[in-house]
């Protein structure tokens, strides 16, 4: 589980509650208002169903699950993993990677190592591997797409809101004691809007863009891994090779670690 995404929206969550509390004391239910929730979250939705896919807006919840549940591997672990295999591959033959296809979990790592046991062509292999990291960078993109959406639309409907809430409260002027009343509550769609977009759209639609990131560098290094060791390329080139195709920033990583 990636704590950091729940430790960011529940911190953030606890300092906009306690910025309330603080002010308001014993009048907090004054923050809160039912209509305008409906408001900003029914009118923020009905736009993402009209600017997104259908099929994107409901893998919403596998979109949340990622950014809350999936932890992949550094790009460190993945060569050492990679040059673990190739060491094998190189001692026993390659075909003793068979049993370690059954211990792997990443389906995408069991592909292309199974592919060249069977002795599947390299250049087969490079475009069957890549057509998939395609895949994958293409879902990435939608599921941003959906919170980019959410994350525009909702400030958008606050405002809209709080328009709806002005014009109700000019309308009622002849009674200058609601008109404080009517005020505070037009401003809660904004309010409310704000924090939909800054506490949770826009947090893990960065958190999504940051994983897409590294799970396009980590599979790149799978492919190309894979494809030195159907070559039967040394371990010890393989490392090299892996490291010289990373980032900048991870290639100190793995040389400092060395």
């Amino acid at each position: 589980m990636d704590i950091a995404t729940l430790i960011g929206i529940v911190g953030g969550v606890i300092v906009v509650g306690w910025s309330i509390v603080s002010g308001a004391g014993n009048d907090v239910m004054s923050f809160v208002d039912l209509p305008s929730v409906l408001l900003v979250l029914g009118g923020m939705m009905a736009a993402t169903f009209i600017a997104t896919p259908l099929k994107s807006v409901l893998g919403l919840g596998a979109i949340v699950k990622k950014a809350f549940l999936q932890k992949l591997p550094s790009p460190q672990t993945l060569i050492e993993e990679l040059v673990s295999y190739a060491e094998m591959a190189r001692r026993d033959g390659i075909l003793s990677l068979e049993h370690v296809t059954r211990e792997i979990k990443d389906e995408f790592t069991v592909k292309g190592i199974q592919m060249a046991i069977d002795g599947t062509d390299p250049e087969v292999i490079e475009q069957i591997l890549k057509s998939e990291l395609d895949r994958v960078a293409d879902r990435h993109v939608r599921g941003k797409a959906v919170l980019d959406t959410m994350a525009k639309y909702a400030p958008a409907f606050g405002m809209i809101g709080t328009l709806i809430g002005l014009v109700q409260m000019l309308g009622t002027m002849d009674d200058p004691s609601t008109i404080g009343p009517a005020m505070a509550v037009a401003l809660l769609t904004t309010l409310y809007g704000a924090l939909i977009a800054n506490v949770v759209a826009l947090p893990i639609h960065e958190k999504l863009g940051a994983k897409s990131k590294l799970q396009e560098v980590n599979l790149t290094l799978i492919i190309d891994g894979i494809l030195q060791i159907r070559e039967s390329k040394s371990p010890a080139l393989i490392r090299e090779m892996l490291i010289a195709y990373l980032p900048e920033q991870h290639r100190a990583q793995l040389v400092e670690a060395a």
